[in-house]
């Protein structure tokens, strides 16, 4: 799917996720982590593979985010474990900014 038929659904200002961090909201139904980092925007599923829990209140370094529950870490490009205890990936979504206008796209590319 092009970047021209996805639905991008406007989620926050990029001011709104802290440099170095992350914030937590719902796209939908959907639970989406925003993670800021080297001038970059991602968005991953907000529940863990492992552990079913927010991975927004977890710890971001470099590029992965850390659940808070048992340590795992995703990548944030992939979101695929890059330790244990969580052996599944998290979907990623795909991000664009526009202005300070944060987008996200739950559709599938």
């Amino acid at each position: 799917m092009s970047a021209e038929t996805a639905h991008w659904e406007k989620v926050c200002q990029v001011g709104d996720i802290p440099d170095g961090g992350v914030i937590g909201l719902e796209v939908g139904e959907t639970p989406v982590a925003l993670v800021r980092t080297g001038g970059e925007v991602f968005a991953l599923h907000d529940v863990c593979s492992h552990a079913e829990v927010r991975l927004s209140e977890g710890e971001v370094y470099d590029h992965t985010l850390e659940c808070w529950l048992h340590g795992s870490c995703f990548d944030l490009r992939s979101g695929k474990p890059t330790g244990p205890p969580a052996t599944r990936p998290v979907n990623v979504y795909r991000v664009k900014i526009e202005g300070d206008d944060v987008y996200v796209s739950l559709s599938k590319e």
